[in-house]
C-alpha cells in the first residue's frame, strides 16, 4: 500500500486539538507513521468537503473516543519532517471535552491520556508540539 502522504505536491491541511482542563491536556501516542510511538495532539488531516471543526471533532474522536463540548482557534503550525517527505500546514483549537469523558486510544494512538503540564517536558513529544502547548497556554491564560 502506498502511503499518499510521503512526498505531497502540496502541503497536507490538517487540525490539532489542545484539550485541556486546567492544568492537564490529552495527548496521544502516534501509531503510525510520521513518528510513530511518539506522543502529541489528537488531530489529523481534513477531508475533501469537510468543515474544520467537523474534522477536528471526527479526528479526536476516532483517536481518544472524546466528544468536544468548546472548540476555539488557537493558531496555525506547520510541521515539514525531514526536508519535506511530509508537509502538514495544522490549524490548531483549543477545545474542552464533554465533562465525564476518559481518553481511550483509538483507530490512529497506540495510548491516549491526560497529562499534568508539568510532565510533558520529560515526554517524547514530536518537534514543535511542546512549543505549540506552552505557547496556546500562555496565550489562553492571558485572556
Amino acid at each position: 500500500m502506498s502511503d499518499d502522504r510521503r512526498h505531497p505536491k502540496r502541503p497536507i491541511l490538517g487540525v490539532g486539538a489542545l484539550i485541556i482542563d486546567g492544568e492537564n491536556i490529552v495527548m496521544i501516542q502516534r501509531g503510525k507513521p510520521p513518528n510513530e510511538g511518539w506522543w502529541s495532539l489528537p488531530g489529523g488531516v481534513v477531508e475533501a468537503g469537510e468543515k474544520l471543526e467537523d474534522a477536528l471533532r471526527r479526528e479526536v474522536r476516532e483517536e481518544t473516543g472524546l466528544e468536544l463540548d468548546a472548540v476555539q482557534f488557537a493558531e496555525v503550525f506547520e510541521r515539514i519532517v525531514n526536508d519535506g517527505e511530509y508537509h502538514y500546514v495544522l490549524i490548531d483549537y483549543i477545545c474542552r471535552a464533554t465533562p465525564g469523558q476518559s481518553p481511550r486510544a483509538g483507530s490512529d494512538s497506540r495510548a491516549a491520556r491526560w497529562f499534568h503540564r508539568s510532565e510533558l517536558s520529560a515526554m517524547r513529544i514530536t518537534e514543535g508540539t511542546l512549543e505549540v502547548i506552552e505557547r496556546v497556554l500562555a496565550n489562553h491564560a492571558a485572556k
